[in-house]
């Protein structure tokens, strides 16, 4: 944001983005004063006046509309070329979602985000911190033969993930974990040897890696949440199935930061406790 601007470097600035608006819309200057409804020498004065006088709000908002770009831009108001109707449009985009951790979107946004605290409500058990067993299991029935390939991506992913300087906070709900524990549902068919390992896998990487990476608890009948995951303050991701909703505006990633932030604070069962937690259900 440019602010306090002295009157004769705003037009200066003006005719600057005017002309470098026509440059990229390859239009010339009887074009866009054709388009604009005004005469060539109007546009002249605009893109060659040396003094402080800058146009009118209508002829501002005419050039805007034409060369599609804000009229705040060609202000001087903000850096931000695009106008509100493109910043709305690019603010959420869907991206195609596959079905193992092995995504290259998955990786690039979090490499986007290195550094930054990664808020995460996986839609199972946590990709970052399954076994390669496990990995196989859920995965086979989707990839097939590519299975040992997607899966050596993943543990190479998930490797460069234990290795940046970024956090993360996870939120489970307590179903899932229960669900895994006693071998229902969603887990059901899980083999007991996979399912032991991962559970004690799972439980000395939380300590292990703790506080960089915080496991807990939270009930779904007092709170839900949908499958998100929020890279610092840059996006925000839910998944819905074959896609991912992604979210880009400071307001929406703002939104969905607090959201995530609350589930953490309503935790049932806390990032220190969550180890011992998991061994009780496993033993019971």
């Amino acid at each position: 944001m440019i602010d306090k601007i002295d009157k004769r470097d705003r037009a200066r600035l003006f005719r600057t983005r005017l002309a470098e608006a026509l440059r990229r819309e390859g239009l010339s200057q009887t074009a866009l004063a054709r388009r604009i409804g005004v005469d060539r020498s109007t546009v002249s004065q605009l893109l060659g006046s040396d003094g402080a006088r800058l146009p009118n709000a209508q002829v501002v908002g005419e050039c805007a509309a034409v060369l599609g770009v804000s009229a705040d831009w060609l202000l001087g108001l903000t850096d931000r070329s695009e106008t509100a109707a493109a910043v709305l449009a690019q603010s959420v985009t869907l991206t195609e979602a596959r079905r193992s951790h092995a995504d290259d979107q998955i990786f690039r946004w979090h490499e986007e985000a290195e550094g930054y605290k990664i808020r995460h409500v996986p839609a199972g058990l946590p990709d970052l911190l399954k076994t390669r067993e496990m990995l196989e299991w859920e995965y086979a029935p989707h990839l097939g033969r590519s299975i040992d390939q997607a899966v050596a991506a993943s543990e190479d992913r998930l490797d460069w993930a234990r290795r940046t300087q970024s956090d993360y906070e996870i939120a489970l709900p307590m179903f899932e974990l229960y669900s895994f524990a006693r071998s229902e549902g969603y887990y059901a068919t899980l083999p007991a040897d996979i399912r032991a390992a991962q559970a004690e896998y799972l439980a000395q990487t939380a300590e292990q890696l703790y506080p960089r990476v915080r496991l807990t608890l939270f009930d779904a009948r007092q709170i839900y949440s949908a499958p998100v995951t929020i890279f610092g303050p840059l996006l925000a991701v839910i998944y819905i199935g074959q896609s991912y909703m992604v979210f880009r505006d400071r307001e929406r990633v703002r939104a969905l930061t607090d959201h995530v932030d609350h589930l953490v604070r309503e935790a049932q069962v806390t990032a220190r406790e969550f180890p011992a937690h998991l061994r009780r259900l496993m033993a019971g």
